[in-house]
């Protein structure tokens, strides 16, 4: 790259940035939006797309009926990260370190070529996948917790990006009046919180709390999600749970999180889950206080949320209980959240970790 050219950079997802929202494709955009001084290279959905698309650069069109990264989608990702790869500067990629992502690391010379290499690393789906993965680059961690255990899995250079929140995007909202709603926003995944936040609730009301449980699950490729949805309704209605709704895929968060009094979120663990998962974000900036399982990966969050123990229903469900009952409590929570949220995750020290960081490779 010559001196005063404006830098090229590949952003490498596994699905279109104008197909689904998961983590990793979010992250890309945020990207993407606040670094107006870089041109970006991106893969986009055909034929149709699920989202807008970003305002600017250079999209790659990528052949996908839903936007989903299906195995199709994720090999035609690497196919065209190998070829624009070599025309640009410096490759970003976003990807979850998952089953697949071991034998990837090891191509890395042959598909991503010479050029420097950042990886932000949305979620790990299992510590085992990092026995045998080798660093693309420099690593890109949003949790400290992620970034410690990256270094002790000998990935050397790991940086530390949380992830952000557009602040008008997520304005802070007054409380809810009427009956409370109570928000699960989550996968259908194996000890995911679903079951756990069924259980806490279902605490929660023999503990005399009134409110409605609202349950937002997204499906993943491969899942039979009205079947898993219907399986949900039955563990809550066994549960002694009568005001209660399962919905799939929420398009308008912004909507219901104005409608939303508690966000609970008490997976037992993680998961593919970002480490900073942005429902929770996204809760604390509209001024929703959230009840979160004690995992390391949350710590990040201090005392701006409550706390349970990582798979204790009983726990959380007191939890719930008392919140609901506590509205100066309540106050204080959402302003607390929305001060973190302002502090550590707005667009400003987003756009300078990652400017500084492009400019240090391409130096």
């Amino acid at each position: 790259m010559r001196h005063g050219e404006r830098p090229r950079v590949l952003l490498l997802t596994s699905s279109p940035l104008d197909g689904s929202d998961g983590c990793d494709v979010r992250l890309a955009a945020d990207v993407l939006g606040v670094l107006p001084d870089v041109d970006f290279v991106w893969f986009s959905q055909g034929p149709g797309r699920r989202q807008a698309p970003p305002p600017r650069g250079r999209p790659v069109r990528i052949l996908s009926r839903d936007g989903v990264p299906h195995v199709p989608e994720r090999a035609q990702s690497a196919l065209a990260g190998a070829v624009f790869a070599r025309r640009v500067d410096l490759v970003h990629a976003f990807l979850t370190i998952g089953r697949a992502f071991p034998a990837f690391s090891w191509l890395r010379p042959l598909l991503l070529g010479g050029r420097p290499v950042v990886h932000t690393v949305p979620g790990v789906m299992d510590t085992r996948f990092l026995t045998h993965v080798r660093p693309l680059g420099t690593t890109v961690a949003l949790s400290e917790w992620m970034a410690r255990r990256l270094r002790s899995a000998d990935f050397g250079d790991v940086r530390i990006v949380p992830p952000m929140i557009g602040l008008d995007e997520w304005p802070y909202l007054p409380r809810p009046e009427g009956l409370p709603l109570v928000l699960f926003a989550g996968h259908h995944d194996p000890q995911g919180g679903a079951e756990t936040a069924i259980d806490a609730a279902a605490e929660a009301v023999r503990a005399g709390a009134r409110f409605r449980l609202v349950l937002a699950m997204r499906g993943r490729p491969g899942q039979d999600s009205a079947a898993l949805d219907e399986v949900l309704r039955e563990r809550a209605g066994a549960s002694g749970l009568t005001d209660f709704e399962v919905r799939g895929y929420v398009e308008d968060m912004h909507a219901l999180l104005a409608s939303v009094r508690v966000l609970l979120f008490p997976p037992p663990v993680l998961g593919g889950k970002a480490d900073l998962p942005l429902t929770v974000l996204q809760s604390l900036a509209s001024g929703r206080p959230a009840i979160l399982s004690d995992l390391p990966q949350f710590a990040d969050f201090g005392h701006a949320v409550l706390w349970a123990p990582a798979g204790d229903a009983r726990r959380t469900g007191q939890q719930l209980a008392w919140l609901l009952d506590q509205p100066r409590s309540w106050d204080v929570l959402a302003e607390r959240g929305r001060a973190l949220v302002e502090e550590r995750f707005g667009p400003e020290p987003f756009a300078a970790r990652y400017r500084a960081l492009y400019r240090e490779l391409l130096s």
